[in-house]
């Protein structure tokens, strides 16, 4: 079983890695197809790769991954896609991060884990188009293994046309594994995406899921990889459709504060950053999300 588990958390870190090259490679290419509009005179934007590294509290390596950042582009003020595979022991703040489950059985006897996963945030240049986020990732613990992930779209000027369309891309890939996700799926992400403090959601919602482990590691897996795959299908043809379009300063405006409403959830809320900041993983990529420019009114 052991050997088996290690074939299949290879093939999940192999999974994230391909996705975040294809990505990559469909970014640049829409940041090569912007020759019109008020960017059209900027260099088309090129990631900037760096190599990231995590050590375990007595110094030794504990994995790492690949920060990839594009700023100034003509169509991406700012973004970032991550890829990493860690591991070694969770301290008890951590485990409370790690999962939505309250605690995980058998963590204070074992407290070793492994996780994979890639994540993105896109905040754009034109107020028109939306930012966005995604993620998918694996968990594993010597008493058990599960998947999450999503993606959701953070306009500051909406179109209802965006937002049906980007949810249907997301409802047909969950679709094929049975009618009940994509429901369910979208409902977590009504209530994760939710900022308290604020009274209102941080965008239109997507699809969010954690824990999941059905007991068919084949088909969980195959789940993951449908909730990566709809996230271009979703997202680049909505860049396609507005990045043209004119913005005034009143537009920018509304972006900035809209920024503001995202930070603030990320950096008080979300998951995904109290995990990283909590296992030491570098901060530079754990806070990558956050945008290059906000305003708070």
């Amino acid at each position: 079983m052991t050997d088996q588990m290690d074939a299949e958390k290879a093939r999940a870190a192999a999974w994230f890695r391909e996705l975040r090259d294809s990505i990559v490679a469909a970014f640049e290419a829409l940041e090569d197809r912007q020759t019109e509009g008020p960017t059209a005179h900027l260099p088309a934007g090129r990631f900037e790769v760096t190599e990231t590294r995590r050590k375990s509290d007595d110094g030794s390596d504990a994995g790492g991954g690949l920060m990839s950042v594009m700023r100034g582009g003509r169509v991406f003020e700012k973004i970032g896609v991550n890829v990493s595979t860690v591991y070694g022991q969770l301290g008890e703040r951590a485990q409370a991060a790690m999962a939505a489950r309250k605690g995980i059985p058998g963590m204070a006897e074992d407290p070793r884990f492994w996780a994979s996963g890639i994540s993105l945030v896109a905040h754009m240049q034109n107020p028109h188009t939306p930012s966005v986020h995604m993620n998918t990732r694996m968990f594993w613990t010597p008493q058990a293994w599960w998947f999450g992930g999503g993606s959701d779209l953070n306009p500051c000027i909406e179109y209802a046309e965006d937002t049906a369309d980007f949810h249907a891309a997301q409802k047909a890939r969950c679709d094929l594994h049975g009618p009940d996700i994509y429901p369910r799926y979208k409902a977590w992400a009504d209530e994760y995406f939710f900022v308290p403090h604020r009274g209102r959601a941080r965008g239109v919602g997507g699809i969010f899921f954690d824990d999941h482990n059905t007991g068919d590691w084949e088909a969980d897996f195959a789940l993951t990889q449908d909730a990566g795959k709809a996230f271009l299908e979703a997202f680049v043809p909505l860049v396609d459709r507005r990045r043209d379009t004119p913005w005034s300063d009143a537009d920018k405006d509304t972006q900035l504060i809209h920024r503001g409403l995202y930070a603030e959830y990320n950096l008080v809320y979300d998951r995904g950053t109290k995990f990283g900041l909590e296992t030491g993983h570098d901060a530079n990529a754990v806070l990558m999300s956050l945008p290059p420019m906000a305003k708070w009114v």
